[in-house]
């Protein structure tokens, strides 16, 4: 068993998952709590459907990216590695910013729903919101599993475990608890994701220098060659290469790719989220009563 790509993958499963449970959670039960518990079974259809999709769409994208023969292969690879750091970088500062409304976004989402499209409204309604974080973390778990091949069953294993909490988390707030600080979880998840996309947009951009995509010079050449000390492949360093993206002998370009991405996305995130200002009342108006 890899211990880092289990826990890479239970991170992965466990962060996405608790944001696509609580989006069910919350339409859940705002529907039972407004008198209209029979129609909870078409938020199941639409949750289940896109949870159907977003497995397919992963192995498709898995399976088609071992198909592909030098330099193509590399290629697809470094572009599926480059596109899943994006996924989660846009995916952890949308949830920055819609944290504070998305409940009532959804509730109004809810009644829109029911109005327009009746209860398969519903369905429809549960399938988009869930779509977008099962896609995420479809990508986002091919990425990972792409950078490292031989142990993408435990990378699998993880995520389901991490499913499964996320899923238990999501149970625990429909029935009302709210032990789980969910401000400090996502931020610190989110922390942890943030290392996880650096590992994953340098081992991209290590794929285009395999190929030599990028040119050749002083960026392309090893920084520094650690494999006698600590080696990538096996303990330690193998589980630090499917946590942090560490990598034994790292190319010039990459090691500052990871490091610009790692001081830049942790500064943005970790900054203070602003507040919008109430609007401010009119100054009342003295009047002066002349004698």
């Amino acid at each position: 068993m890899d211990l880092g790509a289990l826990t890479s993958g239970l991170l992965t499963g466990l962060r996405e998952g608790v944001e696509a449970a609580l989006i069910v959670s919350i339409v859940v039960t705002y529907l039972v709590r407004t008198g209209r518990p029979e129609q909870v079974g078409r938020v199941w259809v639409g949750t289940g459907l896109a949870a159907v999709l977003s497995l397919v769409v992963g192995v498709v994208i898995y399976n088609t990216v071992g198909a592909f023969k030098e330099p193509y292969e590399q290629i697809f690879e470094g572009t599926t590695l480059l596109v899943a750091a994006g996924v989660v970088t846009w995916m952890l500062f949308w949830m920055r910013r819609q944290a504070r409304s998305v409940k009532g976004q959804l509730q109004a989402a809810v009644e829109r729903a029911v109005a327009i499209g009746g209860s398969w409204g519903l369905a429809i309604l549960a399938f988009t919101a869930v779509i977008r974080e099962g896609l995420e973390t479809s990508i986002f778990l091919v990425g990972q599993a792409t950078s490292n091949r031989a142990e993408a069953v435990w990378i699998l294993v993880g995520a389901v475990v991490g499913l499964a909490f996320a899923v238990l988390i999501g149970y625990g707030f429909y029935r009302g608890s709210h032990r789980l600080n969910l401000a400090s979880f996502f931020r610190w998840t989110g922390i942890a994701l943030v290392f996880i996309a650096a590992g994953l947009l340098s081992h991209g951009i290590g794929e285009f220098i395999e190929i030599g995509a990028v040119g050749n010079g002083p960026w392309t050449a090893t920084a520094f060659d650690l494999s006698g000390l600590l080696s990538d492949e096996t303990g330690i360093g193998s589980f630090l290469r499917a946590i942090l993206g560490y990598s034994a002998a790292p190319a010039v370009l990459t090691i500052l790719v990871h490091v610009g991405y790692l001081v830049a996305i942790l500064a943005l995130y970790l900054r203070p989220v602003r507040q919008a200002l109430p609007p401010s009342s009119p100054k009342p108006t003295t009047v002066t009563a002349r004698s």
